[in-house]
């Protein structure tokens, strides 16, 4: 018994190694792109928590290198995902992003909304659908730099042509805030990779 608990204890001490390695290495991946010869045609902002009717810090964070990118002719037209946090909020993610980019002069008419993501694999996935529906072929994923390794992962299982990564490191999240939620988001994205390759879910 001792030598399974001891074995199962290591088990566990390289999973964690092995997931902040993934996390640390992700600016180094040829994804994550600082210029885009060609512009990206979808901009796909994944949501963060809303905090009432405005974003939360960190979501902000992401709103800010979305405008940046925009402005530098990145993409063409954003794609905001996100659902609804709460019941009693009036705003999905994704319009509470709409409603900031609005107000920090992005035409409505370059923004297209996801409104029922719960997950980053959900994220994606819908989104993908809108790029079809929409003929838009390749995307830049805009978010977190601690986020960016699952993200390519989903994308690129989800069949994206090419993705392209855009990251910026959060300064309203302690290190290991954000070291200890990506493990667990992590370990279940290849848990739910696991099930969807076995046709579980």
């Amino acid at each position: 018994m001792f030598r399974w608990t001891l074995l199962l204890l290591l088990a566990c001490i390289l999973w964690l190694v092995y997931v902040i390695a993934q996390i640390g290495s992700i600016e180094r991946n040829p994804a994550v792109v600082k210029q885009m010869a060609t512009p990206a045609d979808a901009g796909i902002l994944l949501g963060a928590a809303m905090w009432g009717d405005q974003p939360s810090p960190g979501l902000e964070e992401r709103l800010q290198l979305s405008l940046k990118d925009y402005r530098d002719g990145k993409f063409q037209v954003f794609i905001l995902t996100g659902g609804l946090d709460r019941p009693e909020y009036r705003y999905t993610e994704a319009e509470g992003m709409a409603i900031y980019l609005e107000a920090h002069g992005v035409p409505r008419d370059k923004i297209l909304l996801e409104n029922k993501a719960t997950s980053t694999y959900e994220n994606l996935k819908f989104s993908k659908k809108i790029m079809e529906e929409h003929g838009l072929k390749t995307a830049l994923i805009m978010t977190h730099t601690y986020h960016g390794n699952r993200a390519l992962e989903i994308s690129q299982m989800l069949g994206y042509s090419d993705p392209k990564l855009s990251l910026t490191e959060t300064k309203v999240l302690k290190p290991t805030q954000k070291t200890a939620r990506e493990i667990l988001a992590y370990t279940k994205w290849k848990m739910d990779q696991i099930a969807i390759i076995f046709g579980w879910k």
